[in-house]
């Protein structure tokens, strides 16, 4: 009897929705209050008297302003320019939305800051909710995965399948479409 029970809980938390896989803050974080939206995957957070730029860990959102970044996102994607600043936009538009003012807490892994000196954190909302997985579930961000910090990461890439299957954010069919650059078409002469 105890066997079947245990096989009864492995098997609904291995089909359990990718939401349920991430239960909860991990006891007391740090806090700050999100004062600057900078794009989808960067905020500025008041600590105490500091303001830190914090760099979401595990996402990538596309880029919001013209970069050497977003020159070579440009050119691996096939997409223009201005359509990836116009999905930046969306994601920066998403973020704002929920972390405007809002008190986060920061959960750091395992390299606490990246060679821009930000801090890298991932951010829980007061209600449970982490950050990370939402824009991610939300379709807005793409997982981004630069060891050693990998908590997440599993989760992150179930829940960006989830987002692109059903064709969430800027995994939507109109999204895809807009914005890609037309490859030239190649015709061979016969000679």
């Amino acid at each position: 009897m105890a066997d079947g029970i245990l096989l009864a809980v492995l098997a609904a938390a291995l089909t359990a929705s990718p939401a349920a896989a991430v239960a909860g803050p991990p006891g007391q974080l740090p806090s700050g209050r999100v004062v600057y939206v900078v794009d989808g995957d960067t905020v500025d957070v008041r600590h105490g008297a500091r303001v830190e730029r914090v760099r979401l860990i595990g996402i990538d959102a596309p880029e919001a302003h013209d970069s050497a970044k977003l020159d070579r996102d440009a050119r691996r994607s096939h997409r223009s320019k201005a359509a990836i600043e116009a999905m930046g936009r969306r994601a920066t538009e998403f973020t704002a939305r929920r972390l405007g003012e809002r008190t986060v807490g920061l959960e750091l892994d395992v390299e606490q800051r990246d060679p821009y000196g930000r801090l890298l954190a991932y951010l829980w909302l007061p209600d449970g909710t982490l950050f990370n997985a939402e824009i991610l579930r939300a379709g807005y961000a793409h997982v981004l995965t630069i060891p050693p910090n990998v908590r997440y990461a599993s989760h992150f890439k179930r829940l960006q399948q989830e987002a692109r299957a059903a064709g969430r954010g800027l995994w939507g069919a109109g999204v895809a479409r807009r914005g890609r650059r037309r490859q030239p078409r190649v015709t061979r002469c016969s000679g």
